[in-house]
């Protein structure tokens, strides 16, 4: 028999950590999000690594700014930002405070409240394809930029947490450039997935914006 996923919620000290341990390390865990609605449970089966100030890729490799200021934060809370004009994204921010590394969360398995996100991704053909992706990811589970700078690991109820699940055994474990990511930081194999999982989104490298004339 199968033992059931643990229900602890991570500590603190998980994301005081360099991102590129901890990115590797989220794959299997739970991440809950507790709407008016009832709760909502995901296990994480895609992230990426951005690690601050070393990281062209990273929002926080200029410095601290009005978006990204949850990023220079202490580690376990959330950053979301808004992309495109219409989609929101979270991460976890990793590390020491004031270092500003984090890991978005890109994809997962809804495995509790899965009527609840169905009704916000009306377009998923099927249920693997509910948090598909950063952005239905934050769609499926309401998260939005009132979320930002919330502490996934503060004791007593909080609308995100962490909880440990079940690690991905490490050679289940894959890494690859990171989506979408132009320039330097788009060479960083900083994309971890779990093998073979059927909710882990498709890989697509960075397409410069065309002008329009």
């Amino acid at each position: 028999m199968i033992a059931p996923p643990d229900r602890t919620p991570l500590p603190r000290k998980f994301f005081d950590r360099p991102v590129l341990e901890v990115a590797p390390d989220l794959l299997g865990r739970i991440l809950v999000r507790t709407t008016p609605d009832g709760p909502i449970a995901l296990r994480l089966t895609e992230v990426e690594a951005y690690d601050g100030p070393n990281d062209p890729g990273s929002h926080a490799y200029r410095g601290p700014t009005a978006r990204n200021g949850v990023m220079f934060g202490p580690p376990g809370h959330v950053y979301v930002y808004f992309t495109y004009g219409m989609w929101f994204c979270m991460n976890l921010v990793c590390g020491p405070e004031g270092k500003a590394s984090a890991v978005l969360l890109r994809a997962g398995e809804i495995i509790e409240g899965a009527e609840l996100a169905r009704k916000r991704r009306l377009s998923a053909r099927n249920d693997k394809e509910l948090a598909k992706g950063p952005a239905r990811l934050a769609t499926a589970l309401d998260v939005g930029r009132d979320l930002d700078g919330t502490d996934a690991c503060a004791p007593g109820d909080t609308p995100l947490r962490i909880l440990t699940g079940t690690a991905v055994a490490p050679d289940q474990v894959r890494n690859g450039p990171r989506t979408g990511v132009a320039g330097d930081g788009g060479v960083h194999p900083w994309r971890f997935w779990t093998a073979n999982d059927p909710t882990v989104s498709p890989y697509r490298a960075h397409v410069p914006r065309r002008r329009s004339s």
